[in-house]
């Protein structure tokens, strides 16, 4: 049965461990409907999956168990070759070339007897009534397997064709890992992946033809063309990605779980039996990024419903794992957390199975698990990255021989009177004619249109009114539920006195802020927040009161790690909540970066299949003296000014922070507010109450008169954050030398307001910028680009930029004053425009 005669003792442990179940008194034929409690559901077909069905949530179980035995660890079996050193490996590795070389992959081998000894020391709960598989969901998994490998064939015939391009990356050789998402998961599951996820869209219950047709960039694929083959999507299944920046869906799928617990807390009868997960597919290399630790330590503290599954298949991109990474038992990774895991062998598609139901109940009634699959990839990275056999090409070899999960159950499954022969090669001809099904479909659609890539730039029109968006109409009804009502008087006489201060045009940025967000997540119960120091109130009061109003769900405290939980705010947002993420200072956001591109990114790349309402803001920018060294003055806002689909806005003043955080929150799209950090709390002013404002807008703060327009004495300054206080505190010293100033906030960073602009210059024809970022790739940089590009017939001289220089911004102000511009610079610019 087996070519390599070296991997005798493995394979023959496989085949002697699946003949011993044919004897296990006929179980194999005669598990019943009842055999076990885990969620089996009725079919949703796939139309081109060829008798494959996804479950639903909302029925019994059916058809799960029959005896099969895994293959048995011998005494003096192969040991983790990850723990020795490189000559104890040597040693242990005689005679068996191909699975102990220094550099290559090594076999793990275990029985299901074993699996579940440690699944009780890990998990404390008993897994013997997962010993049962019925042969139909074998051959539904053997079917998985085989539409896996066969779609793959053919996703590579059709890249070397042209038809595919960019990056893609296969999944040979891992196919127990669909076959077992496929027994497992409902279609009311949240799953989330990573840029190596076909089969686990197609596992997931996604028609074979749109992921296809995706991948050959046609609109009639799953994102419409938009997203290829590292970013399928489905809101239907609820699959979520295909994530291309390594390690970023962990954070995600940890905000998706969080919004299954909202969904229970905001409407408890709705969701009383409610038993969806999320599961994230990581591997192992990429496991070892912080996110992990930081997704363990949130999924840990809530219970939160998520199972992480590590493909374990010994390389980092191309990189053996071991030889970059000290620890590869990933699954013990949340022992710190009280997070439980188990490891499985990945070409045994029988004992993974099993594995998987067990892991999977097990996160549906009592909270997060790690299932590492240890398995092994057939080909390189990417076609498109070859791995130039970096040392694999005898472990490849031996691997497609001896660690094939179909091969393997092939041979026993026909041997051990599991299948006949003839109905393992019916099943894979009606996978194979699935395929081709899909290919036709792919080659059949269309191209998409080029209008679509600029309609799917934001979710809302930048000239939405959102005075006029309705609030959820059961928002009492949920609020009266899940605040009690001691609670709800105390929010409620804190709202009322920021109204007063409002109502004396006493009341601060942050405090204005602060009572946006309690308004908005009391019209809206899907609202929550995450911030540092929450519990406090942060540095300037924005998220006070929330925690203690709305609890420690709506209202996370976090740990010190922006990108984390504004990871998780973006999975809460694709799932229906409407999260904030107060930043405390805007620069800790580089922590987030990664996060907040694909923020921008998510409702374009999935076809606009899923909105991403998100709103970022916090206190930032960089004043005159403000005396905070380089790493707090830093132009965080400039940094994401290249960010796809994402709008930007800036307030100065109170009455422009209430009404454009109320109107960001209610945007179906994802946003950044910034606020200038030394005025927090030194600006007061009124605000109108209830009001939201355009976030596409400027505002003309300061008129020139009609005497200096005449004159051409008059010129347009472009400002924003503190450089408004700036501005405007140099209007009298400006007029009293004979000029005057069009002084306009740059409320809108992006989208630019360029009728407003255009209305000034039409009057003034001078414009200066009072740029809060670097020469280089700053604010001012953009602007002064499209005014030259859009606006040049109304320009009497080039626009004058007064940037920050490129150097870092000092902490002494006798240096900082050659780095950062101000008012007196501004009195300058003028008098040079207008000479």
């Amino acid at each position: 049965l087996w070519r390599l005669a070296p991997h005798t003792l493995h394979t023959e442990m496989f085949l002697r461990s699946f003949l011993a179940a044919a004897a296990v008194g006929g179980a194999l034929y005669s598990a019943t409907a009842d055999a076990a409690p885990a969620l089996r559901q009725p079919a949703f077909v796939s139309p081109l999956s060829a008798g494959l069905h996804l479950p639903k949530s909302g029925a019994g179980a059916a058809g799960r168990r029959a005896a099969l035995v895994g293959p048995k660890m011998q005494d003096n079996g192969p040991v983790n070759s990850a723990l020795l050193s490189r000559d104890e490996a040597m040693d242990r590795s005689k005679g068996n070339k191909y699975e102990w070389e220094w550099g290559h992959r090594q076999a793990f081998s275990t029985d299901w007897n074993s699996i579940k000894e440690e699944f009780v020391k890990s998990f404390g709960v008993s897994a013997d009534q997962y010993d049962l598989i019925s042969k139909e969901d074998l051959l539904k998994g053997y079917g998985m397997m085989q539409l896996s490998r066969l779609f793959e064939n053919a996703c590579n015939q059709a890249y070397m064709q042209g038809h595919i391009r960019g990056f893609m990356h296969l999944d040979n050789g891992q196919e127990s890992i669909p076959a077992m998402i496929f027994d497992t998961q409902t279609a009311d599951d949240k799953k989330h992946s990573y840029y190596r996820e076909h089969t686990h869209a197609l596992a997931s219950g996604i028609d074979p033809g749109a992921i296809m047709a995706e991948l050959w960039m046609k609109e009639g694929g799953t994102c419409k063309g938009t997203g290829g083959s590292m970013h399928i999507y489905d809101k239907a299944t609820n699959f979520q990605g295909g994530w291309a920046l390594v390690s970023e869906q962990l954070a995600y799928a940890t905000g998706a779980a969080r919004s299954i617990l909202m969904d229970r807390l905001n409407y408890p009868e709705q969701y009383k039996d409610d038993k969806r997960m999320t599961v994230v597919f990581i591997g192992e290399g990429g496991a070892q990024n912080g996110r992990m630790a930081e997704c363990l330590n949130a999924a840990a503290k809530e219970k939160l419903p998520i199972l992480f599954i590590v493909i374990d298949n010994g390389r980092a991109i191309n990189t053996f794992t071991p030889d970059v990474a000290t620890n590869n038992d990933i699954y013990k990774l949340g022992k710190h957390y009280g997070v439980p895991g188990i490891k499985c062998d990945g070409t045994n598609v029988v004992d993974t199975m099993r594995t998987g139901r067990a892991v999977t109940d097990y996160v549906r009634n009592q909270g997060p698990a790690i299932m590492q699959v240890h398995t092994f990839r057939f080909n390189g990275h990417s076609p498109a990255d070859p791995e130039h056999e970096r040392g694999r090409k005898d472990e490849k070899k031996w691997a497609r021989a001896s660690a094939d999960p179909i091969v393997n159950f092939d041979q026993v499954a026909v041997e051990s009177g599991i299948a006949t022969q003839e109905e393992l090669d019916a099943v894979k001809k009606q996978q194979a004619d699935a395929v081709k099904l899909a290919v036709k479909f792919a080659e059949d659609s269309p191209f998409p249109p080029a209008s679509l890539a600029a309609e799917l730039e934001f979710p809302d029109r930048p000239d939405t009114d959102y005075n006029a968006r309705a609030a959820p109409a059961d928002a009492d009804e949920v609020n009266a539920r899940t605040i009690t009502p001691e609670r709800m008087e105390a929010v409620n006489k804190h709202i009322e006195m920021l109204r007063g201060k409002a109502n004396e045009k006493a009341i601060t940025i942050g405090d204005a802020v602060n009572l946006a967000i309690l308004e908005e997540m009391i019209r809206d119960p899907s609202t929550c927040i995450h911030a540092e120091d929450l519990q406090a109130g942060s540095s300037y009061d924005i998220p006070k009161m929330t925690q203690q109003t709305f609890g420690r769900l709506r209202a996370a405290d976090e740990i010190i790690d922006e990108g984390h939980f504004i990871g998780k705010a973006l999975g809460e947002g694709m799932n229906g909540k409407r999260p904030i993420v107060e930043l405390m200072n805007t620069n800790f956001g580089i922590y987030g970066i990664a996060e907040i591109s694909s923020c921008g990114n998510t409702y374009a790349t999935t076809g606009g299949q899923f909105d991403m309402p998100l709103t970022i803001l916090g206190a930032g920018g960089t004043a005159p003296n403000q005396s905070l060294g380089a790493e707090h003055s830093q132009p965080f806002h400039a940094y994401i000014m290249g960010i796809p689909g994402l709008k930007i806005c800036t307030a100065a003043s109170p009455e422009a922070a209430y009404g454009l955080t109320k109107s960001m929150i209610r945007d179906n799209g994802p946003g950044c507010l910034i606020m200038p950090v030394k005025m927090m709390k030194e600006a007061k002013s009124g605000l109108n109450l209830g009001q939201c404002d355009r976030l596409d807008k400027c505002v003309v703060l300061h008129k020139a008169s009609e005497a200096s327009i005449k004159a051409r004495k008059a010129v347009t300054v472009l400002t924003y954050l503190h450089g408004v206080k700036e501005a405007m505190s140099v209007v009298e010293e400006i007029q009293a030398a004979g000029f005057d100033t069009e002084v306009i906030e740059l409320r809108s960073l992006k989208p630019l307001d360029l009728d407003t602009i255009r209305a000034s210059l039409e009057r003034t024809n001078k414009c200066a910028i009072l740029d809060e970022s670097t020469r280089s790739g700053g604010v001012g940089a953009t602007v002064s680009a499209l005014i030259h590009e859009e606006l040049f017939d109304l320009l009497d001289a080039p626009v004058k930029r007064l940037s920050m220089t490129d150097a870092p911004v000092p902490y002494a102000s006798s240096m900082e004053v050659a780095v950062v511009k101000r008012g007196s610079d501004v009195v300058a610019a003028v008098a040079e425009l207008c000479k």
